[in-house]
């Protein structure tokens, strides 16, 4: 099959990419070479259903060879969007309605003071020019502003550019401008749970290790599905989030996906909220509105405290990558 080339980062993907072949429904239907590990036999996996927008159930297929978990099937690039056609979805509306949002909004306070220290500490730099894809409504973005840094945002999604710019003054570009960027411009480059949305995952790597200085880190954060929740809710696991999520990552597939592309991970974080958050949806999803805080609570904890002994078991992973 062919390679992935740059022209597959223009909004997302090119449909015209080699490996994925038009349908007249909504669908890919042709299985690709893993993208992390380059193996093309996938097993069959569990059900998973849409929770939040369609109630449709996808198949999760994994890798034989790095574990890499694929929604299966894909919905084609042009057709995902119907999939994030809702009001909650909290970081293209930066909806504030019902209890869960609006612990989103609290914790996100929090977590914006944290990002700011894991790009300072995982950098080494205290400023620098920083790209953040998936940028949602800018608030990352704007934070890092405020603290001296130059930042290039980028969202595909047109509603939650129009948010950051009425709510933050922020002009957040679209992702086509992501193919433009020069090569070695970047001090830094952030990913928080954007890059399980991605259909190319080879060609943003590949594009991100030309655009990233010789020095540079590349931050991804992801939900991991070897974590305890994660196991804990099986299919109702809230981080699937099908078929938004198009690809579910264990460490050791992303180790194999980063290496095969040029970065050697340095480091790997935990994001302390995520198990909370992704067990409080992940009870709203088995119906447990009466004992789902204090379950969220209790499972969320277990995988909090798993992951802060053991990262590698941590709800969602922050891998902090150099060039290799």
């Amino acid at each position: 099959m062919a390679q992935t080339t740059l022209p597959a980062l223009v909004y997302i993907l090119n449909p015209t990419f080699a490996w994925m072949v038009t349908f007249p429904d909504l669908f890919n239907e042709e299985l690709p070479v893993c993208p992390a590990c380059g193996n093309s036999l996938w097993e069959k996996g569990i059900q998973a259903k849409d929770y939040s927008v369609s109630g449709e159930w996808f198949e999760l297929k994994s890798c034989s060879n790095c574990g890499l978990k694929m929604t299966w099937p894909q919905p084609e690039a042009e057709n995902i969007g119907r999939y994030y056609a809702s009001s909650e979805y909290i970081s293209h509306s930066d909806t504030k309605t019902g209890l869960i949002n609006k612990l989103y909004h609290s914790a996100r306070e929090y977590m914006l003071k944290k990002k700011f220290q894991w790009v300072v500490n995982g950098s080494g730099r205290s400023s620098g020019h920083l790209l953040d894809v998936g940028a949602g409504t800018g608030h990352f973005a704007h934070y890092m502003k405020q603290q001296g840094w130059d930042v290039l945002a980028l969202e595909p999604d047109e509603t939650a550019r129009k948010v950051g710019a009425e709510k933050l003054q922020l002009n957040i570009l679209p992702l086509e401008d992501l193919a433009r960027q020069k090569a070695d411009n970047f001090d830094v480059i952030t990913l928080w749970h954007v890059l399980e949305h991605v259909h190319d995952l080879e060609g943003y790597i590949d594009h991100f290790h030309s655009i990233l200085k010789m020095d540079g880190t590349l931050m991804i954060a992801v939900p991991n599905y070897s974590s305890k929740d994660a196991l804990h809710y099986a299919s109702q696991w809230a981080a699937y989030d099908v078929p938004r999520h198009l690809w579910h990552f264990s460490p050791e597939a992303m180790k194999q996906l980063l290496s095969r592309h040029g970065f050697q991970i340095m480091q790997k974080m935990d994001m302390p909220l995520d198990a909370f958050y992704v067990s409080m949806l992940s009870e709203k999803y088995k119906g447990n509105y009466f004992f789902g805080p204090v379950a969220a609570f209790f499972n969320g904890f277990q995988s909090y405290w798993k992951g802060k002994k053991n990262k590698d078991m941590a709800s969602s992973i922050i891998y902090i990558s150099k060039k290799a």
